[in-house]
Parts: structure tokens; C-alpha cells; sequence
């Protein structure tokens, strides 16, 4: 199946149910429907071939969902432009992703005038919620374009989505999602979260990470998506018992943040069936008290970009656990592997691990990426021994259940975005005081892991934390920016000089059953 394939599989069985709800207004399958047709018929209009890439700019709302959906039936591939990163970091991505397309939201507008600028290769501009200053809007644009269905053909292997994972080099790697992927990726999530009736899912997440790619398999059954443009933790609380919200994704980091909040007990919560956590690890403590506030319906996924979402599964059923010492284990793991996915554990050398070996998680099946965008060396690294290297340590127990206890990759986790630390360590090394300079995840209450800077000034020279914090944030965005800065004398290097970040990261993690928050 095409991704356009489920949303049209709901669209044919509810045409007018609401497919999305924007809190003010809904918009029907049927309507929705229409939209993708004519975004689709302009882009082909327009000189679009298969698999040239497509971007969408914008904070979640319905509009953007549409020009979503539109690039997946035009048979192009679509590129996730994250709203929140800096400018400069996007600009790399639709430069690296070769992008031709860009639909864009009017609070970027100053953005999309510096993208035409520097970026000759974005053929055309559309401005989704209002005439831009150098694009037509996308109601504007659209209404010229026929409203029958184009049908584009594709292969199981061909590109059906190009995102980032950061720029561990520089420069970001862009992973190469197939059609197969997303319909591996759509089976194992609806084999292990079935539905007999029409979901009801809260999108709080940006949908261009997992909040918006489990729409696929819940519009295959009809979902009404109901779109939150900002998190907002009233409304998250407000909305689930306003609009009997039956499923949720939430990073960990969100969870603690509601289950503080003061009126986190006074909501109902009966209709909720699966409440998703997954991006980064979560505290056991906190967890207990999620089953307790929100009832037996936590579950946990575990996939990265390069194999979205499923690689493993812990059930809400695997989560009533509490109060048995043998089984409560269970709940510090990501579950046991997916229907369609091989997960094992590897030692350097390419040997699978037996029980409680600790090595690194790899896994393999359709839901692996295609590859590496224009990047074969990169792709033959991480494809070593015929498995998907995830870079994260762990291990599996007798009952199948993987843990995962480092990484061997220097990336952050961080309020479940992923942060790496070269991209932070090349802004702050710009810096005209700093000599040296190592970033790492430290263990955070609020976020799983924050971003840490420790920095050895030059010679002579003094570095304050917040002009320090304050010159990433300018040229990182808040997201990747240092939560905090700590000037050490000296860095504790390797006998040829490198920086030794782990020994770095254990001063922070000491006593910790796991290297990772």
C-alpha cells in the first residue's frame, strides 16, 4: 500500500466523519479528501516527478496535514521540516534533501524569503494559511486544480519520505523511507493497537515526527485527529475529556509535566484506550503514577527515523506489572520486538547475543530504511553484519524484553528530540573565548536528558553561562541550545588528546542503573 492508501481507506468508509478538528471547526474525509486531489494535481501541474521532495513548514494544523497528505498522492517524497529548529539548521536540510517544493506557514514568511534567496533549487513556494509576499496561497493556488483523484503508481521500494537525523558531522544524513517501510511501520502499530471503532487521536506532538506519522494507520480506521497547534498542557487535559480522546503520543517529558499539573486528577479519562510514550526513556516512578492518574493504558514504542516507531512494542496490558518484584522489571524495558521486526543484540564483532548480554540493539525487516540520501559509505556503516545498527546499548532478557542501558552514538535525547552534540560543539567552539569544548546529556527531571556544555575558556579569557546559553540559543534554537554551562580548567583528554566525553558523562550519570534518561 501507498501512505495515501490508509487515509484513503478511512476516507471511503466515513467520508463525512471528521478526519481532522482543529478545536474550532472539523473538516471531513470527504472535504480533506478534495484538498490532497488538488494539491496533488497542482504539484503534478507543476513538473513534480516521483520522488522529488517536498517540504512542509509550519506548526500543526489542519492545512499543513492536507499539503502532507497531497505530496504522499502526488507520488512525491515528503521531507519533515521541523517548526521549532533554528533556521539555518532547516536550510541544510532542504539543501541536503535536494527539496523542490516548499509549502510554508505565514509566521515563516521572513524564513521562506531567505530560503528562495539562498536555495535556487526550491522551484516553487506555496503560503498555506494566507498570500505570502512572493507565493500565492494555498486556497488561492489550489482552486485551479482539479478535484478528481490522480493516481501515481508506486513501487514498494520507492521513496515515500526523506528526513534528518542531525548533523553528527556537520551536515544532517537524510534517511530514505520507503512505501514498505511506512506499511510495515502502519501493520506493526495496528497489530499491536488494534481498534474496533473509529479512534478518536489527540495530536500534540509536531506531525512531522510520531504524532504524525501513527495518523497513517489510525486514519486506515476512520480517526478523527484532533490538531494541536501548541502544546498546551490545560488544553492536552481539557480536549481528552471534551472530545473522548481514545489515543495520545506523548515524549516522557510531557507526561511529567501533566502529571504535575494541579488538576491533573479532576479529568475524566475513561475513554482513552492507548496513551503512546516512546522518543526517550521514562522514569519507572513516574510511570507507576501515569498507570495510576490515566488508568491500564500506557503503552511504548521504540524506532528511530531510519525504522519508524515499531520496532518494539510493551503492551498496556505489559505495563499491570506494579507490585510484582519479578515482573516490574519489565517496566525500565521498551518492550519485546514487533510482529514484522527482528530485534537481537550485537557484539563489535557481529556475534548475536544471548540473554542479559549487554551489546548493541540492532534489528532488520521491512521496516528498515531504504539508505542514506546521496550517502552510500554512511549507509554501508550502519548496514554492517545484514543488520540495522541503532547505536543504542542494550540488552534482551529471557522473556525477550530489550533494554536499553547507553548509547553508543553521542546523541541526546532531549524532551524526545534528538539533539547531537557536534552540531552544538561547532556553534559554541565559534565562540572567541572558548578553546575546547564537550557536550553531553546529563540526567534531567523534566526532560529525560538536558543538553550540558563543559567548556575550558582560552587562556585569560572568562565565559559566562548565560552569554554562553544565550549565543547558541541565536544560532541553535532553544531546543538544541545548553540548558546549562559548567568552565573547567582543564578537559580530561585520551593519551593523544581527544576529549574523553565518557568520562565526562560519568561524573553526571554515576549510580544510575542506565546512561540514558
Amino acid at each position: 500500500m501507498r501512505p495515501i492508501d490508509f487515509f484513503d481507506r478511512g476516507a471511503g468508509l466515513y467520508p463525512d466523519r471528521a478526519c481532522f478538528h482543529d478545536g474550532q471547526r472539523e473538516y471531513s474525509y470527504r472535504s480533506v479528501q478534495e484538498a490532497t486531489h488538488r494539491i496533488a494535481n497542482g504539484l503534478l501541474a507543476g513538473g513534480i516527478e516521483k520522488e522529488a521532495k517536498a517540504a512542509v513548514y509550519a506548526p500543526n494544523s489542519v492545512p499543513a496535514f492536507e499539503c502532507v497528505l497531497g505530496i504522499m498522492r502526488s507520488g512525491a517524497a515528503w521531507v519533515p521540516i521541523n517548526a521549532r529548529n533554528a533556521l539555518e539548521e532547516n536550510i541544510r536540510v532542504l539543501q541536503a534533501t535536494d527539496c523542490e517544493w516548499l509549502f510554508y506557514h505565514s509566521w515563516f514568511e521572513s524564513h521562506a524569503e531567505t530560503i528562495g534567496a539562498e536555495l535556487p533549487g526550491i522551484r516553487q513556494m506555496i503560503c498555506i494559511d494566507a498570500e505570502g509576499q512572493h507565493a500565492p496561497s494555498l486556497d488561492s493556488w489550489m482552486s485551479a486544480f482539479s478535484v478528481s483523484a490522480p493516481y501515481i503508481e508506486q513501487a514498494p521500494d520507492s521513496v515515500s519520505a526523506v528526513g534528518a537525523t542531525g548533523g553528527t558531522t556537520g551536515a544532517p544524513k537524510a534517511v530514505m523511507i520507503t512505501h514498505l517501510n511506512v506499511e510495515t511501520m502502519a501493520s506493526n502499530f495496528m497489530a499491536c493497537m488494534p481498534y474496533d471503532e473509529p479512534p478518536v487521536h489527540l495530536v500534540v506532538a509536531p506531525i512531522t515526527h510520531t504524532a504524525g506519522v501513527i495518523c497513517l494507520p489510525l486514519m486506515a480506521y476512520g480517526a478523527t485527529n484532533v490538531i494541536m497547534a501548541m502544546p498546551d498542557l490545560d488544553t492536552i487535559l481539557e480536549y481528552i475529556e471534551r472530545f473522548k480522546v481514545t489515543t495520545l503520543f506523548l515524549p516522557p517529558t510531557v507526561i511529567y509535566m501533566l502529571l504535575q499539573h494541579p488538576r491533573v486528577r479532576e479529568y475524566d479519562y475513561s475513554s482513552l484506550r492507548y496513551l503512546i510514550y516512546g522518543a526517550a526513556p521514562m522514569s519507572v516512578e513516574k510511570l507507576k503514577e501515569a498507570v495510576e492518574v490515566f488508568g491500564p493504558v500506557l503503552a511504548q514504542g521504540y524506532g528511530q527515523t531510519e525504522a519508524p516507531i515499531t520496532c518494539t512494542f510493551l503492551s498496556p496490558k505489559e505495563h499491570l506489572v506494579i507490585g510484582d518484584p519479578e515482573k516490574e522489571k519489565r517496566l525500565r524495558s521498551c518492550g519485546r520486538p514487533s510482529p514484522l521486526t527482528q530485534v537481537a543484540i550485537m557484539d563489535d564483532d557481529g556475534k548475536l547475543l544471548g540473554p542479559d548480554e549487554t551489546g548493541e540493539i540492532v534489528v532488520r525487516g521491512n521496516l528498515v530504511m531504504k539508505g542514506y540520501y546521496k550517502n552510500p559509505d554512511e549507509t554501508a556503516k550502519v548496514s554492517t553484519f545484514g543488520w540495522h545498527h541503532t547505536g543504542d546499548i542494550g540488552y534482551k532478557d529471557e522473556d525477550g524484553y530489550v533494554y536499553i542501558v547507553d548509547r553508543k552514538k553521542d546523541m541526546i535525547i532531549s524532551g524526545g528530540f534528538n539533539i547531537y552534540p557536534s552540531e552544538v560543539e561547532q556553534v559554541i567552539l565559534s565562540h572567541p573565548a572558548v578553546q575546547d569544548c564537550a557536550v553531553i546529556g546529563v540526567p534531567d527531571e523534566k526532560w529525560g536528558e538536558a543538553v550540558k556544555a563543559v567548556v575550558e575558556a582560552k587562556h585569560g579569557m572568562e565565559l559566562g553561562e548565560k552569554e554562553l546559553i544565550a549565543f547558541c540559543k541565536e544560532r541553535l534554537g532553544s531546543v538544541k541550545a545548553p540548558k546549562s554551562v559548567e568552565c573547567w580548567q582543564t578537559l580530561p583528554r585520551s593519551t593523544v588528546g581527544k576529549v574523553l566525553k565518557k568520562e565526562i558523562r560519568k561524573r553526571f550519570w554515576e549510580g544510575r542503573d542506565r546512561m540514558v534518561g
